[in-house]
């Protein structure tokens, strides 16, 4: 294919996969359930950062996260006492666990009380033309408070060479305003055009395929590279190929 002909094709894909039917098989269907922009992005946030595994298995835990947070995440978060947070122990997906999940929600605690919010924080480090910066300094900020440093490895750095999937993909939900009702666009203060794309194994394997990404590694080297194709093809909103690049190789197995 030349460069027109991969446009079009992946420009079919994005049509194909990004629509409504796509949440039902998605995390992105946990913070569906809410309304208010404070549920929506802690709903986001928290289902984003357990996405790894079995897709099946992530929705279920991150439903039991809600239901942990009595189906009210914002009004836990800011109201919770210290003996509320012991019903959150026993809670495991895979290497995150119960005390890494209180710390998570002690640290949201911290970033809505002291620095205005999740958006904000964001917005406050973000680049024209990326939000990885703004990443590294969420991680700085969402640690200011005391804990367990076995927790740190759940938010990633991508200063320190990480493609942050999870965040990368929280933040097309928050951003991104798709016109479909699958990306939420509820954050105002940025632009689609800031965000990377959350490249894992399907979404790397089929930008190799098609001859988006050369790096062999899925790392911040390979995502900056990933990133510069997907600009060529859309600079306003290059983060709409995740779905295409994602569709292909999960429903697809291309």
């Amino acid at each position: 294919m030349n460069k027109k002909e991969l446009k079009e094709f992946l420009d079919a894909k994005v049509e194909q996969y990004n629509r409504p039917d796509f949440i039902t098989s998605d995390p992105i269907q946990i913070p569906h359930r809410f309304s208010k922009k404070e549920d929506i992005e802690i709903a986001g946030f928290l289902s984003a950062t357990i996405a790894w595994g079995n897709r099946k298995s992530i929705i279920n835990n991150a439903n039991r996260m809600m239901q942990l947070l009595d189906n009210s995440p914002y009004d836990f978060i800011i109201n919770h006492q210290e003996q509320d947070l012991e019903k959150l122990e026993p809670f495991v997906h895979r290497t995150f666990n119960g005390l890494d999940f209180i710390t998570f929600i002690k640290s949201l605690k911290h970033i809505y009380k002291n620095h205005n919010g999740l958006e904000a924080i964001f917005a406050t480090h973000a680049e024209n033309d990326s939000l990885q910066k703004a990443i590294h300094f969420f991680k700085q900020s969402f640690f200011e408070i005391e804990h367990l440093q076995r927790t740190q490895k759940h938010v990633s750095d991508p200063l320190k060479n990480s493609a942050a999937k999870r965040i990368n993909m929280f933040l097309r939900w928050m951003v991104r305003n798709d016109n479909t009702g699958v990306d939420f666009g509820i954050w105002k203060t940025l632009s689609p055009s800031q965000l990377s794309c959350p490249l894992d194994v399907h979404s790397g394997n089929v930008a190799r395929k098609l001859g988006l990404l050369q790096r062999k590694k899925n790392d911040g080297k390979a995502l900056t590279e990933l990133d510069n194709a997907l600009r060529k093809m859309d600079k306003n909103d290059p983060v709409k190929y995740d779905f295409a690049l994602f569709g292909l190789g999960v429903f697809e197995g291309f």
